[in-house]
């Protein structure tokens, strides 16, 4: 009997595992996959592989993505909730990850803290995907350029506007731009500005702050937002609220914008608070795209994390 070989896996733990180069390959198998969906033509690379995915926290878009789409690929989708299993009783992070990365062929993982899927992953003798932590929140940014790429063109040397909290999707912004060199203007209310050591990011290069939003708007090609309070922070909603009065994406800041802005957001979004509903109902939206965008980037990562890079359509 052959035993399958044990390889140097590669993971996708932060936006910055990846080069430019393999993020532009990823896109180009998210076109293609996607153009290949949309004509209902099968396509099944991952036949007899399985993807385990882990939640610790909550998930509409992650699981549904996930799941729908290794299915899309031929392969099998297992969930596992933390509090229905061994990891919810206290078993080690690096003991689960050495049975259960022998059962299954790629893991995802949506936690908390960082900490626990780099954990997981320096454990794991299959590849693991950041699905979302406290610290960032790489797919949802791949699913956001891939969205703007396929309406506005390349990113590079363009500038998107945060208006927000400085949480794991701003982070990973950052990040981001420095990977596919553009510019992010960011507007926090004070106390909740970036730290750009928390974020992962070298320097400042490719990112300014701005205490007014209506300034990092101006002329920003891409607007985005998220929930002013982030899983985990519920206890601070009633602060958050107050602090973020003036920090919702309206029809002014999207005025400001460059003429062909488009409008992101990741969802779930509360209409009113970080956003108007102008805004997000709006023109200049492209919300369900981007929502929709998760499902083949991710696609396509997996492919490249499983077989490495695919160049036949």
């Amino acid at each position: 009997m052959t035993e399958r070989p044990i390889m140097t896996q590669r993971h996708f733990l932060q936006f910055s595992d990846f080069s430019a180069d393999e993020i532009a390959h990823v896109f180009t198998r998210s076109s293609v996959i996607k153009d290949r969906f949309k004509r209902y033509q099968p396509y099944h690379p991952l036949s007899d592989r399985t993807l385990v995915m882990i939640f610790e926290k909550a998930s509409t878009r992650t699981r549904l993505s996930f799941e729908a789409g290794m299915h899309q690929l031929g392969g099998s989708a297992i969930y596992m909730n933390t509090r229905d299993s061994q990891l919810g009783r206290g078993e080690p992070v690096e003991d689960a990850a050495q049975v259960i990365s022998r059962m299954c062929d790629i893991v995802m993982i949506r936690t908390f803290e960082q900490a626990i899927v780099e954990r997981f992953a320096s454990n794991s003798r299959v590849p693991v995907i950041n699905g979302l932590t406290n610290e960032f929140h790489p797919c949802q940014i791949l699913a956001d350029v891939f969205t703007f790429i396929e309406h506005r063109g390349s990113i590079r040397g363009k500038t998107v506007a945060w208006i927000g909290d400085s949480n794991n999707v701003c982070s990973t912004w950052l990040q981001a731009a420095e990977v596919l060199d553009f510019k992010v203007h960011v507007s926090t209310p004070p106390g909740y500005e970036v730290d750009a050591a928390r974020a992962g990011v070298r320097g400042t290069a490719h990112f300014e702050q701005f205490a007014d939003p209506l300034d990092a708007c101006r002329q920003a090609h891409l607007v985005t937002t998220d929930v002013w309070t982030s899983m985990g922070f519920e206890a601070e909603n009633d602060a958050r609220r107050a602090a973020f009065e003036n920090w919702c994406v309206d029809e002014a800041m999207m005025a400001a914008a460059d003429p062909r802005a488009v409008f992101m957001h990741c969802l779930p979004a509360h209409r009113g608070e970080e956003v108007a509903a102008e805004v997000i109902d709006g023109p200049q939206s492209v919300v369900w795209d981007e929502a929709e965008n998760r499902l083949h980037v991710q696609k396509a990562l997996m492919e490249f994390l499983v077989l490495g890079r695919v160049e036949s359509p």
